[in-house]
């Protein structure tokens, strides 16, 4: 069974992700403002009291160990881009999710997902030893679909009804996963597409 030590601070060639933590709170509030960002996620985090309480919720659920926050960091400015997590965390049976991951739109489409999703998947498949790791978005995300498949996650299906939206909309959700036996091929693959943005 697995345990995530805290606090973790994980090092790619872009990013820095370190633990989530009140002092990250103010850049997230301040990039969180851009409506693009929530298009396809559960809540409306433009309003800064809906995202403070997603965030805080962020760190009670790492007390409970039922999650573990990230705050992304640009590692050529210092600046705060976005948050990621570990979640659905099921040490029993070597297995997690990857989720909630959002970013500033002047980071998208630079290779910053991609090293982040690199140092999480390297780091829950060779340190926490991972039978398997999901990942999910709303049906009709294409954008966050194409960037799953271009780390190697494979498509399992599609949970329909699966969640309410901010709006009142009931959106199917697209599940995908990599599986310890797929990693080897997925981190060639990965890496040789993370070497044009370094």
């Amino acid at each position: 069974m697995f345990r995530i030590q805290h606090p973790l601070k994980l090092e790619g060639s872009l990013v820095l992700l370190e633990s989530l933590a009140d002092r990250h709170f103010k850049e997230l509030l301040e990039i969180g403002a851009d409506a693009r960002i929530w298009e396809n996620l559960p809540i409306d985090g433009t309003d800064p009291n809906k995202l403070q309480t997603e965030l805080r919720n962020a760190l009670l659920h790492r007390a409970n160990n039922t999650q573990y926050p990230f705050a992304i960091i640009d590692k050529s400015t210092g600046r705060i881009i976005g948050s990621t997590r570990l979640m659905d965390l099921f040490p029993e049976h070597q297995k997690l999710e990857i989720g909630w991951t959002w970013y500033t739109p002047e980071v998208w489409g630079k290779g910053h997902n991609l090293d982040c999703k690199f140092v999480l998947l390297s780091y829950c498949f060779e340190l926490l030893k991972l039978n398997r790791i999901q990942l999910k978005t709303r049906d009709t995300n294409r954008r966050s679909q194409a960037a799953i498949q271009k780390i190697g996650g494979v498509f399992e299906g599609i949970l329909r009804k699966d969640r309410i939206m901010q709006d009142g909309q009931v959106r199917d959700t697209v599940v995908f996963s990599i599986i310890r036996d797929e990693w080897p091929e997925a981190k060639i693959a990965l890496s040789q597409k993370l070497a044009a943005f370094c």
